[in-house]
């Protein structure tokens, strides 16, 4: 059985950084996208970043690229999402996600997070 446990969300102040990390287990295949999406008032499943776990560079969205990195820790079964010049509109509860695609669709992932809450302010 997969599970995801989403960490790491607080509230700072527009500039700063979070780190959100998400502890996966029971992923055995190895072709499954990690994703990170995150739920606003304005979106509701908004994709924030991608990573496949075979390898390759993240996917990122345009609202974020540039100040976000998502990484992965294979030996520790561990998504990561730093979040660098945060802004007031990033505020949201962000979700880790886990599914066969990489893609952007949220209904393509099979598995989820119950989230962890982030705050900006101004």
């Amino acid at each position: 059985q997969v599970n995801l446990v989403e960490s790491g969300g607080d509230s700072v102040q527009a500039g700063g950084s979070l780190r959100l990390s998400c502890a996966a287990s029971g992923i055995t295949n190895r072709r499954y996208c990690l994703a990170w999406f995150r739920q606003t008032p304005e979106k509701e499943h908004e994709a924030v970043a991608r990573v496949s776990l075979s390898g390759g560079s993240g996917v990122y969205a345009d609202a974020v690229k540039g100040r976000f990195t998502i990484s992965l820790d294979n030996t520790k079964n561990t998504l990561y999402l730093q979040m660098n010049s945060l802004k007031t509109e990033d505020t949201g509860l962000y979700n880790c996600a886990a599914g066969p695609y990489c893609t952007s669709r949220f209904d393509m992932y099979n598995y989820w997070g119950q989230g962890t809450r982030v705050t900006v302010s101004s």
